[in-house]
Parts: C-alpha cells; sequence; structure tokens
C-alpha cells in the first residue's frame, strides 16, 4: 500500500508517522538529523510525505526534503484539525496530529505540486511584509502620539521606509539574476496596472504561474468562489484561504485596474451599475487578472486586450 507518511513539527523536534496505525518517532530538529531523516524516508519511496505550515519551523526539514527529492505536500493546519474531528478524533497531542496527517493523506489524497520553496526570493518577501507591517503600525501609533513622541516615530518611519526600497532593489537583483524569471517580469509588466510590487509578489510566492489552469490557479490564490447553498437557499458567494500575500497584491493591483486600465474600467462599471457591491466588483477584477497573467505565464505572449 503506498505511504503517506506524516510529520508534526514543532521547534525542537518531529514526530513522524509512517502509516495511521504505526509507530511514531521522535527526531531532533538539527540540520544533521533532518538529513538523515529525509535520506531514510526516500529509500521507502512514500506516495507523498504530510507536514503542517508552522510559521517557518518547516524550513529546515523542506530544504533537507528538496535535496532528497521527496514528494513533500503543506497542508493547512485547519483542514487537519476539521479532518481529525470528522474522524472522532478530539484529542491533539504532536503523536496524534502526525498520525492524523499520515491518515489525511491516506484518505483525501491531497495533490503533490510544485511549492513555493523557501529561496531567496520568497526569503526577501515574507522580510518585506514583516517591514510593511511594522510601519503601517508606526504610521497608525503616529496619528495618535503626542508631540514629544513624532519626531522619534517619524524617524523609525524614514529608516523602515528605506529598508523596504532596499528590500525591492535585492528582489529585483535576484530577479534578474535569473533568465526565466526576468523574462516573465517582462511578460507580466506589460499588463497596464501591474506593477512592479505584484510582479515580485507573485515570482517569489506563486511559482505555480504558468503551470496551471484558471480554475486551479484563482482557488490557489483564494480568489475561486465558494458556494454557499442549501436547497432553496442560495447564499452569497465568498472568498477564503489561500495565498493571502498574493491575494492582497492582486486586490491593490485591482483597485488600480479599476480607474485606469482601459479593459478592466468598464467590466468594474458595469458590474457596479449591475447593482455588484464595489468590494465584490474589485474581487472580480483580481481574479480576472490573475487568469490572465496565467495565460501570458504559460505562452509567454505579453498584454493584449483580446486576452481578457
Amino acid at each position: 500500500m503506498p505511504l503517506n507518511v506524516g510529520i508534526d513539527v514543532s521547534k525542537d523536534y518531529l514526530e513522524v508517522a509512517v502509516s495511521p496505525d504505526g509507530p511514531v518517532q521522535r527526531v531532533p530538529s538539527t540540520i544533521l538529523e533532518l538529513a538523515r531523516l529525509a535520506k531514510r524516508l526516500a529509500a521507502v519511496c512514500p506516495e507523498r510525505v504530510l507536514l503542517e505550515a508552522t510559521g517557518g519551523y518547516e524550513k529546515p526539514f523542506l530544504r533537507a526534503a528538496d535535496a532528497a527529492d521527496l514528494p513533500v505536500v503543506l497542508v493547512n493546519p485547519r483542514r487537519t484539525r476539521r479532518f481529525a474531528q470528522a474522524m472522532g478524533v478530539l484529542a491533539k497531542t504532536d503523536r496524534i496530529d502526525a498520525k492524523v496527517l499520515s491518515l489525511f493523506g491516506e484518505r483525501v489524497q491531497p495533490p503533490i505540486r510544485k511549492r513555493c520553496q523557501p529561496n531567496e526570493l520568497s526569503e526577501l518577501a515574507a522580510r518585506r511584509r514583516q517591514l510593511i507591517s511594522m510601519l503601517v503600525a508606526e504610521k497608525n501609533r503616529f496619528r495618535m502620539a503626542p508631540k514629544t513622541l513624532r519626531q522619534e516615530i517619524q524617524s523609525l518611519v524614514r529608516v523602515l521606509e528605506r529598508r523596504v526600497e532596499r528590500i525591492d532593489e535585492k528582489m529585483d537583483r535576484v530577479v534578474g539574476r535569473d533568465e526565466a524569471m526576468s523574462r516573465m517580469r517582462g511578460t507580466l509588466q506589460s499588463v497596464p496596472s501591474v506593477g512592479p510590487g505584484l510582479v515580485r509578489t507573485l515570482l517569489a510566492d506563486m511559482p505555480e504561474l504558468g503551470s496551471l489552469d484558471r480554475r486551479e490557479i484563482a482557488a490557489l490564490a483564494g480568489l475561486a468562489p465558494i458556494a454557499r447553498d442549501s436547497g432553496q437557499k442560495h447564499g452569497r458567494r465568498v472568498i477564503a484561504g489561500g495565498r493571502a500575500s498574493v491575494r492582497s497584491a492582486l486586490y491593490m493591483a485591482a483597485m488600480n485596474a479599476a480607474r485606469f486600465n482601459p479593459v478592466f474600467r468598464p467590466f468594474y462599471e458595469r458590474m457596479v451599475a449591475a447593482g455588484k457591491p464595489p468590494k465584490v466588483a474589485l474581487v472580480a477584477i483580481a481574479r480576472r487578472m490573475l487568469v490572465i497573467l496565467n495565460a501570458m505565464a504559460k505562452s509567454g505572449t505579453a498584454w493584449s486586450p483580446r486576452l481578457t
């Protein structure tokens, strides 16, 4: 029977379950032990190795798994917790979580896709988001700060803005060194209202761009509408899940496109005139923009209004 290995990751160790009914092995989270674990797992040829995103603690094992060419699936912790509850598993420990991950892989069989690997570009993008978060917090704090603190806050804001600019420059240099990414950057930026910020986010956080169909790429970004119907009730469609960084960047680009893009502006106006809330219309533009960018990345062709 194909093996679905579940791994629960924590700061100091990993709990490894090769099968839902088998023993659970504890492995220290050292570089040497992780490399040994990856080699041992590669020797048994698992169908997939499942682990949850745990705020960065999973990255050392991901690097070891990539070196061993393991079929790793990174699972949303919410999905596995709900799966465990549906199976009647209410207790939660590291060992139980590892077995639940193994069972989840066996029953659900999540697809193995190209992951957003922890490379230099994605690490820079993550650091940029941290700096932006601090920058927004300081600007908000400035509004309520007394006069004695405003100069101090303004000084910190200028420092953070320079750091963000420096990160952008580093990301551009990383993209410029890679011929394929550099070519894709030129293709994507040919779209009106698609700026360098969105392109950096797509290259860093969505390496699947151009390899999936339009429905898969929209779902991956969390822009696919989710139905909420039951019987004669037809609930409002919502969006949820997906990669928040990509979705936020697309939404900001959609706000610009709704005002200045010669194709998306009439589309936005038609939706609003039809009674759709402005936010719904902007999400629709973001989804349509992503589908177009995905098609352009797949074909390598530059922007044309006919692509819409």
